[in-house]
């Protein structure tokens, strides 16, 4: 019953507006996964903000183990994002191919083979993208700012208010483990975070606002 179903002459217009629909539908509910990661990791943030600042007693590593913790969030919004990116990825050949041309049949389609793309895709879905890429998405998008500022928080509570009173690097010991050694774990830590983020590479996940510049309706060409 399926062949046919997107031809001329049976009428594909309400076939392919429930197809269309269905995928917009799946992509914003792993588009609302994705947000609730990052609600998590701000809130986790700012708790863990609240807790080492309320005391020049408390120690400086709790700032750390929210650097850890906001990584797990990080790797878990990645893999959310991989699966995200497949229906995006469906949705984008949809719009590009048939609404696209539909609206202006005289720009050609995009894709000449986007049929038969979409539908090994349907026999057999895969990711699109790597999960690296999927990391450095994320931390470009939220994760990279939301780690600055912890990163930022820690410095300060090291080197202005350390609660020991000892001087840096003394003060950014963590039990056995001397401050020099810490303080060299997290800027290699950090070191590769921006490696990730803004390593030259082609990206697959297409079809993404990347660009910076803005425009009005009219200004494009």
């Amino acid at each position: 019953m399926g062949r046919g179903f997107f031809e001329e002459s049976s009428s594909p217009g309400s076939a392919m507006a429930h197809l269309y629909r269905g995928e917009i539908h799946r992509m914003k509910l792993w588009r609302e996964r994705l947000d609730r990661t990052s609600n998590w990791a701000v809130t986790l943030i700012a708790a863990i903000l609240t807790y080492a600042f309320s005391s020049a007693n408390r120690p400086h590593y709790v700032i750390l183990v929210g650097v850890v913790m906001v990584t797990v969030f990080l790797v878990i919004e990645a893999r959310r994002y991989r699966g995200y990116d497949m229906w995006r990825s469906r949705v984008r050949i949809l719009q590009r191919n048939v609404f696209a041309y539909s609206l202006d049949p005289s720009q050609g389609i995009e894709d000449p083979d986007w049929r038969p793309r979409l539908s090994r895709d349907y026999r057999e879905p895969r990711t699109k993208i790597s999960y690296e890429e999927a990391i450095a998405h994320r931390l470009r998008r939220v994760y990279l700012p939301l780690f600055t500022v912890l990163l930022g928080a820690w410095l300060f509570r090291i080197l202005v208010t350390p609660e020991s009173g000892g001087t840096w690097p003394e003060s950014a010991a963590v039990g056995a483990l001397p401050g020099t050694l810490t303080m060299g774990l997290v800027g290699a830590f950090y070191l590769v975070l921006v490696g990730i983020t803004f390593r030259p590479r082609v990206w697959q996940a297409t079809g993404e606002l990347r660009r910076s510049e803005v425009g009005a309706w009219d200004d494009i060409k």
